[in-house]
């Protein structure tokens, strides 16, 4: 009969809470700017230059068709190659905004493009620039439609942020890996971070719905 020691795990709780909050950071950075990314990139298939739509549009397909640790690994042991060297936080900061604005940018443009015309036009008759258009009448109610979905991103690539730790960055799953490498304790390591990414990910969803609903009014 297999004896389970959950506490040989738990006497070293400061690691997993230090891992639980890098995780967290790394979230909430890398999906701050990755939804602004996504969005730019969204107005700019829709709106940009055909060279632009091009080149975003290769960027969205490159990202989106390849695994996020090749992504993950070419950032952080290629480009050194090229004079680009950059910590293992910082690459995976990187790796994980690029993911979030490729996916983001699918999500948000689908919509914009259900932004009823004549939405549009009524903002054009107000005398408003383009921008103002787009960031006070178009912007939000596409946000607004497409925010659950976009809450699923983050929080897909807040469990996608494990696979960091294959680079040294000291995140949660980094921390359970050391933690077992210690005491052998492989299963108890993994159900505990299992738990915590699980626990995670409830008040990340929680917390986007409410900021969904708080500022744009998410249905």
């Amino acid at each position: 009969m297999i004896a389970l020691d959950f506490l040989a795990v738990l006497k070293d709780w400061p690691l997993l809470v230090q891992g639980l909050a890098t995780t967290a950071a790394l979230t909430v950075v890398s999906a701050t700017i990755g939804i602004a990314l996504g969005v730019v990139c969204a107005w700019a298939r829709i709106n940009g230059t055909g060279v632009l739509r091009v080149v975003v549009g290769s960027y969205v397909e490159l990202i989106r068709n390849t695994p996020f640790i090749v992504q993950l690994f070419f950032i952080f042991f290629g480009l050194p190659g090229v004079g680009v060297k950059l910590s293992p936080e910082g690459a995976s900061v990187l790796a994980m905004v690029i993911n979030m604005g490729a996916y983001s940018a699918e999500i948000v443009r689908a919509g914009l493009e259900a932004t009823p015309r004549g939405q549009i036009e009524a903002g054009q008759s107000l005398a408003l620039r383009p921008a103002e258009v787009f960031l006070h009448i178009v912007l939000p109610p596409a946000l607004a439609r497409v925010w659950p979905a976009i809450s699923g991103q983050v929080v897909i690539v807040m469990l996608g942020s494990a696979v960091c730790g294959q680079i040294a960055t000291h995140e949660l799953s980094y921390f359970a890996n050391l933690i077992q490498s210690r005491n052998f304790r492989a299963f108890e390591a993994y159900i505990i971070a299992t738990l915590l990414y699980l626990g995670l990910a409830v008040c990340l969803r929680g917390l986007l719905g409410a900021a969904g609903r708080r500022w744009l009014r998410v249905r």
